[in-house]
């Protein structure tokens, strides 16, 4: 039988008592680890336990076919159920299933994990033809699945998470599902603590760690807020990010500020300008922008994109330690935008 993308997840998790075998496949690896195990986890609650659960994978059964049928027939020595899981299976396994699927002894449910199989593969025509087995395809996440996935996963740690946050989110994820997942994860132990997630939380740990955080810490000297480029830092220093890509980061960020005060200084409106950037701006960052554009001139931004040059040679060419010299350079550059400096 086929299960579609919208039945899937409720049909590995409570899948019909007489399925033999299914066929978990599809681009997304993580996404078909977990149906997987999930799928098994109806059956046999711990995937670890040896006497439950048999791990085999295609080069496996290509040595030894009959071990298939020995599996599937074996009696749990505690009682119950059994699980046999194929991993990586392939077209070359599709004969020994069709054998499989005809009759043998035993009631152990099969769960087979394969890649992308287009639809004349020989393995997937199998399992979708025949009504004791099913094929699962697995696909990437779509933005509206991926804002379930991350409501979900963010809930169930007790969280709540706020819209712009969300929409960021799901911005960063959808390639695999298993990176999702442990995205999330990290997530959630960032914000251990805190009953909401925000915005701030979610570019500070989430995908494209290095340019989101060096973002922040770039968003931060322009506006002037030195608590937040602290912990904008910190957070770098913390993740081993080079103190020299933090200053590129930010020298590329101050550039872009120039070239939209050079543009409206010659009378282009603040919107226009800035839809004219290449690479185009995030949306969640342009009101942090404009706000920068206020406290910054020509002669203002010159000086600054000096000094952080001079912060790169002196990382370079002395013994300072590289992070002392970029946190004291950007928090000279927040003074200067607070008009302190």
């Amino acid at each position: 039988m086929i299960v579609g993308p919208r039945d899937a997840d409720r049909f590995a998790a409570a899948p019909p008592k007489n399925l033999r075998a299914a066929l978990v496949f599809g681009p997304d690896a993580g996404l078909v680890q977990e149906r997987a195990e999930k799928l098994m986890k109806s059956v046999v609650p711990d995937l670890t336990d040896a006497f439950n659960v048999a791990d085999l994978s295609e080069a496996v059964l290509d040595a030894d076919p009959a071990r298939l049928s020995d599996e599937v027939a074996a009696i749990s020595m505690m009682g119950g159920r059994r699980v046999v899981r194929v991993r990586g299976a392939g077209n070359g396994l599709a004969g020994l299933f069709e054998t499989f699927l005809e009759g043998p002894p035993g009631d152990a449910l099969v769960v087979v994990e394969a890649g992308d199989l287009n639809k004349s593969a020989a393995l997937r025509k199998l399992f979708e033809e025949d009504d004791k087995a099913a094929a699962i395809a697995c696909y990437a996440d779509t933005a509206r699945s991926l804002e379930d996935l991350v409501r979900d996963a963010l809930r169930a740690e007790g969280f709540t998470i706020a819209p712009d946050a969300l929409a960021d989110a799901v911005s960063r994820l959808g390639s695999d599902r298993g990176v999702s997942r442990r995205e999330l994860e990290k997530l959630a132990l960032y914000c251990k603590g805190q009953k909401s997630i925000s915005l701030d939380d979610v570019r500070a740990v989430m995908g494209d760690e290095a340019e989101a955080r060096t973002e922040e810490a770039s968003d931060a000297a322009g506006i002037g807020d030195f608590a937040r480029l602290d912990l904008a830092l910190e957070r770098l220093w913390i993740a081993e990010t080079s103190a020299i890509a933090v200053l590129r980061g930010a020298m590329g960020h101050f550039q872009r500020l120039a070239q939209v005060r050079e543009t409206v200084d010659r009378g282009e409106n603040i919107d226009s300008a800035l839809k004219r950037l290449r690479p185009p701006l995030h949306f969640l960052r342009a009101d942090s922008f404009k706000a920068q554009l206020r406290n910054w001139n020509g002669e203002k931004l010159s000086d600054a994109l000096d000094m952080l040059l001079e912060a790169e040679t002196l990382t370079k060419t002395t013994a300072v330690p590289n992070e002392a010299v970029c946190g004291r350079t950007l928090m000279n550059i927040a003074a200067m935008a607070k008009g302190r400096a």
